[in-house]
Parts: structure tokens; C-alpha cells; sequence
């Protein structure tokens, strides 16, 4: 029986627990309130980790948004979960390999979870990609798309 995907998928890194889910929606990129019948709308990928149990911390929010050499696609022909850079490394967001690798990148970069700091975070997933691809990379798991 496959897994739903809106339910969250449990990850343990560092004797500590995560629910993680990935959402895919669309901004608004002609920065209007209404939106006519041409707007330009930019795909983003939200990966988004909650510390569990409850209470331990706030969600650090992951975020992936569509832009010049970045590809952030809705499927076909590109994979759900896909993103990366148009000559460079890249990520399938649905796979707990790259989810721990950013969380790790994230981790790297100062953000740990506090009880006290229950607020979400939200962190450039571009700022973050480069580094968890290469762990990736190193490990063995799956090539980065990186064209050398």
C-alpha cells in the first residue's frame, strides 16, 4: 500500500526526532492583489521540519523558489521534489538522504531547534543546496547534476 504524501515522514538525525513534509505551491510574482489573467506565477517547494514531541522547538521551514538558473518544477518532465541549478547541483526533496543532508546544512549554519523559540524558521534553500548536495555526493548516494 503506498504512503500518502500528505502525511509527514518520521527522520532521526542526531538521537533527534523530525516529522518532515514537502509542499508545493505557486507565488504570485507580479506582486498585485488581484491577480489578472497574465500574471506571472513562480513555482516554490516548502520542506518543512517539526522537531517532535511537540513543544521542543519550532519548525524550521526549507524554502525553494523558482528563479534564473533554478529549477523548481510542478512534474513532468522533471520529478516531484526536484530542484537544483540549471548547470549544477541538484536535490530530490523526497528522499530522506537529501531532507537529512539540508537539515544537516541547516544545522551547520547555526539553526537547532529550541523549546524556548517555538516560532518557525524560514531558511533560503538555495543558500543551503550546494553544501547538502555535496554531502550527498560524498556519501555516495547520487550524483549532484553537477556538469563539469
Amino acid at each position: 500500500m503506498p504512503r500518502s504524501a500528505k502525511k509527514p515522514r518520521r527522520l532521526v538525525a542526531d538521537g533527534r526526532t523530525y516529522l518532515w513534509s514537502l509542499r508545493h505551491s505557486h507565488t504570485d510574482d507580479s506582486h498585485t492583489d488581484s491577480r489578472p489573467v497574465d500574471c506571472v506565477c513562480v513555482c516554490v517547494h516548502t520542506l518543512t521540519l517539526r522537531p517532535q514531541p511537540a513543544g521542543t522547538g519550532g519548525p524550521l521551514r526549507i524554502v525553494f523558489v523558482a528563479g534564473p538558473g533554478r529549477y523548481v518544477p510542478g512534474g513532468a518532465p522533471l520529478g516531484s521534489g526536484d530542484v537544483g541549478y540549471v548547470r549544477g547541483a541538484s536535490l530530490n526533496l523526497h528522499e530522506p538522504g537529501a531532507v537529512r543532508a539540508l537539515l544537516d546544512a541547516a544545522s551547520a549554519r547555526g539553526w537547532l531547534p529550541r523549546a524556548e523559540e517555538p516560532q518557525a524558521v524560514e531558511v533560503d534553500g538555495w543558500s543551503l543546496l550546494e553544501a547538502a548536495a555535496a554531502a550527498r555526493n560524498k556519501d555516495g548516494d547520487r550524483p549532484t547534476g553537477r556538469r563539469e
